[in-house]
Order: C-alpha cells, then sequence, then structure tokens
C-alpha cells in the first residue's frame, strides 16, 4: 500500500538491488550498469498483486522489509506494552523512536535529530504517543575510487538515491506508516516530499535537511522542532 501510494519511491521487492550493491557486507561495491539493469527487471511491487502464494514470488524477485520493519517492530511491541498497562516509556530501535504517552510529569517527550554531517544532533523534536523515524544516508555507506555511495536506493534507477535530502525524518502516530514514509520522502527529494506531505498531512509531519542545510520543518510540527546552531529553518504550509 504503502509503495502503490509513493509511486514506488518505496518498494519492498528492492532485495535483489540490495544484495548487488552489498551494503553492510565486505563485498560492497559499485555494480556494472548491466547487472544494475538486470536486477532492475525483478524489481517492481506492483508484481506483487500477481502473486497467488505468499511463498511464490516471480524467479529472480526478493523482498527486502529494511525500509519498514523497524517500524512494524515497534508498533508491535507499543501494542504488547499497553496491554500490561504501561502508559509511559520510550522505544529505540536505532532511527526509530516510538513515544509511548508522554513523560511521567505529563510534559512532552524530547527526541535529538541526528547531524548527518557528524557527531550530535542538528535539532530536537518534542512530542508524545508518536513516533519519530529517521532516514539519512549517512547510516550505512561505502567509499570508491573517491565517492561516497549510501545505502537507500532509489528502486526506479537502481543507484542511491541523489534527491538532494540528506536526511529525512516523519513523525507519525502510525510507526510502520512513518518508517516507510522516511525512506520514500528520502527518495523523492524536497519538492516532491513536500507536495506528499501536503495531499497527506493528516497522517504525518516531517523534517527534511537538504545538502545546503536548509531544513524544512512543516506547519504541524514547527511548533516543536528546535535547531541548533545557525541552522536555517524553512516552515513549509
Amino acid at each position: 500500500e504503502i509503495a502503490e501510494r509513493t509511486d514506488g519511491a518505496y518498494d519492498p521487492t528492492v532485495y535483489p538491488l540490495m544484495q548487488l550493491w552489498g551494503f553492510g557486507t565486505e563485498s560492497a561495491h559499485v555494480p556494472q550498469q548491466t547487472e544494475i539493469s538486470d536486477a532492475l527487471g525483478a524489481v517492481g511491487y506492483e508484481k506483487l498483486s500477481a502473486v497467488t502464494s505468499p511463498y511464490a514470488l516471480p524467479s529472480g524477485m526478493a523482498v527486502d522489509l529494511g525500509g519498514i520493519g523497524k517500524g512494524f517492530a515497534a508498533e508491535t511491541l507499543r501494542t504488547c506494552l499497553q496491554k500490561q498497562g504501561i502508559r509511559s516509556a520510550v522505544l529505540s530501535l536505532g532511527g526509530n523512536v516510538t513515544l509511548i504517552g508522554s513523560k511521567i510529569d505529563g510534559s512532552d517527550w524530547t527526541v535529538g535529530l541526528q547531524d548527518p554531517d557528524g557527531d550530535g544532533c542538528f535539532g530536537y523534536v518534542s512530542g508524545k504517543d508518536v513516533s519519530v523515524v529517521t532516514s539519512g544516508g549517512y547510516q550505512r555507506y561505502f567509499e570508491e575510487d573517491g565517492a561516497t555511495y549510501h545505502h537507500i536506493i532509489d528502486p526506479r534507477t537502481g543507484y542511491p538515491a541523489d534527491s538532494g535530502v540528506i536526511s529525512s525524518t516523519i513523525i507519525s502516530h502510525d510507526g510502520t506508516l512513518a518508517d516507510g514514509l522516511s525512506t520514500s520522502l528520502f527518495i523523492m527529494g524536497v519538492d516532491d516530499a513536500l507536495d506528499y506531505w501536503r495531499a497527506h498531512s493528516d497522517e504525518f509531519d516531517a523534517i527534511l535537511m537538504d545538502e545546503n542545510g536548509t531544513v524544512y520543518v512543516t506547519d504541524g510540527i514547527a511548533d516543536r522542532c528546535s535547531l541548533l546552531g545557525d541552522r536555517k529553518m524553512q516552515v513549509v504550509h
């Protein structure tokens, strides 16, 4: 559903490309164009609609839930804890933070936004009963011939996304949605990502940083977001 709504910016069938590039392994490298073209032939979320058995994918096709699995896991954990009577907690799954309720004193939690240019945070966002999920090329990457290649693959091109976005944070009551959209908006680029938000502003808010260091904050979250240093905030309506 998320793949369809984002026109394939998020695509769970991207695994053949991830395997080809070898991210997270000692064999990470830039593939040949012919290899990428071949792998792209097995990519396409729309092909899943023709699958009659969950265990019978077309030849060469494989599903990668890395772009949404943590969000689903966090939602499952949230439900489990709430059934046990937990009303105040923070779940941190590495780039995925789920806030259950508020702090014990009733105030909002504060979540740091990792600086993609180095250690520390470029800002903070506060909230309660939401998930805060960030995608960035700084999380997994390798270097080859003086160039850096990050792990967020654009399933439409087969190459690491080159959209101008270097950090994409989604704030939503639905952690699974937030996870999928953090990847999608990173791949879309600022303009398309903000157009997507305008069409679905009732479902999530976003904080995007572009390669120039400008931070775009949607107006639903702007009053709960603060930036550090000389970062420029552009509130989006």
